[in-house]
């Protein structure tokens, strides 16, 4: 989800130990805060641990990290609720009892501005007693403060923030007092950051504007994982072949693969020489690369590594059109052509009533066409994601949305970019399926894909927000493109229909003449080496691609971290063309 503002509503609340890592003293006055800085902090919950079901009674109890609850049973139906909206367990018992298969679903916390749901499987410990191993989504932020001299000789700074992008892309003025210090936005004359430098301690100490004080430590160049793009630096790129893991990829070289090893190198180091370039460089944070059906390329920058899993922002649309061709398959009552409202009985009486919106189809929705008043890039539009978000007098978004003004009238080729139509979605295929929507996903995409480990952020009403935001190890966000690549196919498994993929990747729409969109699929031809490239794309805030080249049957990932930076994040898929389509063309 994009509501940013919240996650600096409680940050740094508690901070990690840190330890001054400068050998030398400190120069004297404000030299002495020339130089980066780091601060790390790591939210943990208070419910997390081992979960455990004894059901060795008629009242089963459920106990994790200190707490106890009843589970309540409703035939195969498992339900655990912590005291104080803690954490709750929703699960299915096995018919041979061997296993109780849900998700685990932890509370927004002070980072993330929603509940998350992850999958869960308990195994039995001994007659009528099952366990598992609670793994939340990490509530954590991390922070580089770098303080230089200006050309003018004035000290400056900038932050770097590889979650969220908080404060980057700009130059803050510094001015010093003794040991206190301001930081203030020549953009924005009333905001000012307020510290100073405890020389005891060593430690710089910000204070976020009220919301609290936060220790930054001295760093070098070893100690800044999250600052710099590879920790130790290297000296030259040294290619490896990707490793074979239990999750479903077969890997490959570079040779094997027909990919030039020099274009791969210069690929990888243009990679680490941008991200240096000053406050609004781009900050990649993975890059990996399949081809024919093989792993070929991964890399990681910035503290990333293969087990991180990454905020795939609106690159996770694409899962809810797949949701729907698959609903499709299990459903004979939704076809693209279905309207929306008639698969929505329950919301009757809506605001802004219109004739036009009985005429929605679910592909204006997937499509980006609904006609409705709901438009991203306008922040005023009352459907903008932002503002939905936002607002507290409605907590069911479905009805929001369908309760929003008509713009325009639904179809047409005009795209125009409303998370809320995409999202809206989930109340067709849940309707259709009679499922909560993280276990369809886990049933129909999770477990054939192989995923594991991933989260799905939840609305204020439990279900899935299906317009972006899922959190997913980039192995298995590359497996999203490779199974469109591959007509439907995941390791030999038929899993959406090969119709569906070709129906969801052409043209339906466009938001210009050279960006199509498809059912929640960017389109573009990618001109690369005198040729143009036919490619479908999921993208996403900050830099999220999965990218597809059919002609050459390639997958791309990218993940990076300038989210909010459009100009910046946008072009980084232009990657693709620069140097993985010469490195495939060089053989």
């Amino acid at each position: 989800m994009r509501r940013l503002t919240l996650i600096l509503g409680a940050l740094f609340a508690a901070v990690l130990p840190m330890i001054v890592l400068a050998d030398e003293p400190a120069p004297a006055g404000a030299d002495r805060l020339l130089g980066l800085w780091g601060n790390e902090t790591a939210f943990v919950p208070q419910a997390a641990g081992t979960l455990v079901i004894d059901g060795r009674s008629d009242e089963w109890r459920a106990s994790i990290g200190g707490f106890e609850a009843a589970v309540h049973r409703a035939g195969d139906r498992i339900d655990v609720s912590l005291p104080g909206d803690q954490g709750r367990f929703r699960g299915h018992l096995a018919a041979d009892a061997s296993a109780i298969d849900g998700f685990w679903i932890q509370p927004a916390g002070t980072t993330l501005s929603s509940a998350y749901a992850t999958p869960l499987t308990l195994k039995p410990v001994q007659a009528g007693v099952w366990s598992g191993r609670v793994q939340p989504l990490a509530d954590r932020v991390s922070q580089y403060l770098q303080i230089a001299r200006g050309s003018d000789g004035a000290l400056v700074a900038s932050i770097a923030n590889p979650e969220f992008n908080l404060g980057r892309s700009q130059l803050y003025k510094v001015a010093v007092d003794g040991d206190a210090l301001t930081l203030s936005d020549p953009r924005r004359p009333a905001w000012q950051l307020h510290g100073n430098f405890d020389e005891d301690s060593g430690q710089l100490r910000l204070d976020w504007q009220g919301i609290g004080w936060f220790a930054f430590t001295r760093r070098d160049r070893d100690h800044a994982p999250g600052f710099y793009p590879r920790t130790p630096a290297a000296t030259s790129y040294a290619y490896r072949q990707p490793l074979d893991l239990d999750d479903g990829w077969a890997t490959s070289s570079l040779q094997d693969a027909g990919l030039d090893a020099h274009m791969i190198a210069a690929l990888v180091e243009s990679i680490e020489r941008d991200a240096m370039t000053g406050p609004a460089a781009p900050q990649i944070q993975g890059v990996l690369i399949a081809r024919h059906g093989k792993l070929v390329v991964e890399e990681y920058f910035h503290g990333f590594d293969r087990e991180r899993k990454h905020d795939t922002r609106s690159a996770g649309k694409s899962f809810a059109s797949l949701m729907v061709g698959l609903a499709m398959q299990h459903s004979t009552k939704l076809t693209p052509d279905t309207p929306v409202l008639s698969l929505l009985p329950q919301y009757q009486g809506l605001a802004n009533p219109d004739p036009c919106k009985r005429q929605i189809t679910v592909a204006d929705l997937m499509s980006m066409t609904s006609g409705l008043a709901c438009d991203d890039n306008d922040d005023k539009s009352p459907g903008n994601e932002d503002v939905m978000q936002s607002q507290h007098r409605q907590n069911d978004w479905y009805r929001y949305t369908l309760d929003l003004p008509m713009a325009r009238a639904p179809g047409g080729n005009k795209a125009v970019y409303c998370s809320a139509g995409i999202n809206l979605l989930g109340g067709v295929v849940g309707h259709a399926t009679g499922m909560w929507l993280p276990a369809f996903f886990d049933t129909y995409i999770g477990r054939p894909l192989q995923m594991r480990d991933y989260h799905i952020n939840l609305m204020p009403n439990g279900d899935a927000y299906l317009a972006g935001g899922i959190y997913l190890r980039p192995r298995d966000m590359l497996k999203l493109g490779q199974l469109y690549l591959a007509g439907g196919v995941w390791n030999g498994h038929r899993v959406i229909d090969r119709h569906w993929v070709d129906l969801s990747t052409i043209r339906h729409a466009e938001f210009a003449p050279d960006h199509g969109y498809g059912y929640a699929w960017h389109l573009h031809a990618m001109k690369s080496v005198g040729h143009d490239y036919r490619e479908y794309a999921a993208e996403g805030n900050g830099g999220q691609f999965i990218i597809v080249v059919p002609e050459l049957d390639i997958t791309v990932v990218i993940t990076a971290g300038n989210y909010g930076d459009f100009k910046t994040w946008y072009p980084l898929q232009d990657l693709v063309a620069k140097y993985i389509i010469p490195a495939a063309n060089k053989q």
